[in-house]
């Protein structure tokens, strides 16, 4: 199917043709230069038409593009025209806010499948909201081109949506009023590295060495250990024996398969942002992802090539078996990772989701709040307003006796603890080891921390688990996200090598 996409964008053309992401009841980005591209015959003169704007340019190599200016939003439909040799003309476009949603299983997951649903799907006819998804397709080079197609918002078209990107864009219509096109890209079980260009891990010696090089090398051993399993067949079937067992299974994820093939196609379709529910998969190599996932949104912007777009991750949510004492955590040092990108690059969000976790299901039904939250942020960040767009994130420590004194960043209208007394908390003393401990919010939204088993605090940590138990909150609605204070080697980080 890959190598078939490719080819038909590739080889001769007795029509204009557009990529799929440009089709009726599209929606384009308003406020910023757009590009619209496409093949024809080389040398073929191609005319495009929109909101009273033309542009014309000539084929080269089977490949055209022009450019446009911004547009302005608006919910009445208009017709975009292409004309060539022939002409193309799609129908109810509109323009607004164009975002993508893309990540894991926890973005793939369909709205049909979540909480409380059918309400929510009974009321889901918007024609100012529009639903792009692309098809789950693997490939060893970019593509030029995918299938599907745009459709309108409805109780048809959303149940199989994703449920994160469905709330995210119904909650961020009704906050801004314009159209938005939503364009799901996202693929259970897949780590970043599949969604990232194959020039950027190869330019970066670590991930070549552990990702790419380990990649290779993962297929060498599968395939010695299929060939072997098949010898050991062979032999057995001639004693009328069958093996026991299944096949070996192959190497896993390969890196960029994704990024060739579900996202470097998109590109440079107009875009406002992007939001980003991943990580799980990478949980076992958090130390790995505390660059590795700032890398793959700067190789996004880079490849888009329209500055520093907004872009906003989902903190991963508390998961796995509730332990009964502060311990060290892959997941904790995930979120810390997700929540370092916040720092390391401009215009990244986080959305902290303490509050929607199952202990049994690593796919949470609750995905309004996630949406509702990653539109606060995208309020926050790419739109400019002044609201309350995070909870509580820790700013600084201070010791003063035996007490561990806490600020924060975000406290909106004050710290709030909801439930009784304070929860999560973890302080510990010279010897690192991390105890429960008892936390007050003081007048000044402040935190004092302290436990009779240390007499002077070190280090505090909040939340530090995979299914932390916690019940901080600023009073404007939201959850702190869990921290630590201290730099104490992490468990995911490498080993150092044998001598």
């Amino acid at each position: 199917m890959a190598a078939a996409l490719l080819a038909s964008a590739c080889g001769a053309f007795a029509d204009v043709k557009l990529p799929a992401i440009f089709s009726d009841h599209m929606v384009l980005q308003q406020g910023i230069p757009l590009t619209v591209w496409g093949w024809a015959d080389d040398g073929e003169e191609v005319t495009v038409k929109l909101q009273g704007q033309e542009a014309t340019t000539t084929t080269r190599g089977t490949k055209w593009s022009v450019k446009l200016k911004p547009l302005t939003a608006t919910a009445t439909p208009c017709v975009l025209t292409v004309a060539g040799k022939t002409r193309v003309q799609l129908q109810d476009v509109l323009v607004g806010e164009v975002w993508i949603c893309s990540g894991q299983s926890n973005m793939e997951w369909p709205l049909r499948a979540s909480f409380q649903a059918e309400a929510d799907i009974a009321a889901a006819a918007n024609p100012n909201i529009r639903l792009f998804t692309v098809p789950r397709v693997k490939a060893d080079a970019p593509l030029a081109d995918i299938k599907g197609s745009w459709t309108a918002c409805n109780p048809g078209s959303a149940p199989g949506f994703s449920a994160v990107g469905y709330y995210f864009g119904r909650d961020l219509e009704k906050a801004l009023k314009v159209p938005v096109g939503l364009i799901h890209t996202s693929w259970g079980g897949s780590p970043a590295e599949v969604w990232m260009s194959n020039d950027v891990l190869a330019g970066n010696p670590a991930y070549k060495r552990d990702i790419l090089d380990g990649y290779t090398a993962a297929l060498e051993r599968a395939k010695e250990a299929k060939a072997k399993f098949d010898a050991d067949a062979a032999k057995l079937a001639a004693q009328g024996k069958k093996p026991a067992g299944r096949p070996p299974g192959g190497p896993g994820w390969k890196p960029s398969e994704l990024y060739n093939a579900m996202i470097a196609p998109l590109i440079p379709f107009g875009i406002r942002g992007a939001i980003w529910y991943q990580g799980e998969s990478n949980a076992g190599r958090a130390h790995e992802y505390r660059t590795l996932y700032a890398d793959m949104i700067t190789n996004w912007r880079r490849d888009w090539g329209v500055g520093d777009f907004t872009f906003l991750g989902v903190q991963l949510a508390p998961f796995t078996k509730i332990l009964p004492e502060p311990a060290d955590s892959n997941w904790a040092e995930l979120r810390e990772a997700q929540w370092l990108a916040t720092q390391k690059l401009p215009n990244v969000g986080m959305a902290v989701i303490t509050d929607v976790g199952d202990e049994a299901d690593i796919h949470p039904r609750k995905k309004g709040p996630v949406g509702a939250r990653l539109v606060l942020a995208a309020r926050a960040i790419a739109y400019q307003e002044k609201i309350v767009s995070s909870g509580p994130i820790y700013k600084s420590l201070k010791v003063d006796g035996a007490r561990a004194l806490l600020s924060f960043d975000h406290i909106g209208s004050g710290l709030e603890a909801r439930g009784g007394e304070l929860k999560g908390f973890a302080v510990c003393g010279d010897d690192k080891k991390f105890v429960w401990a008892k936390a007050e919010i003081l007048p000044d939204n402040t935190i004092a921390v302290s436990s009779p088993a240390v007499a002077k605090p070190v280090a505090v940590r909040f939340g530090w688990a995979n299914f932390p138990v916690v019940n901080l909150w600023n009073k404007d609605g939201l959850p702190a996200s869990p921290f630590r204070t201290d730099d104490f080697p992490m468990i995911t980080a490498p080993k150092p090598a044998a001598k």
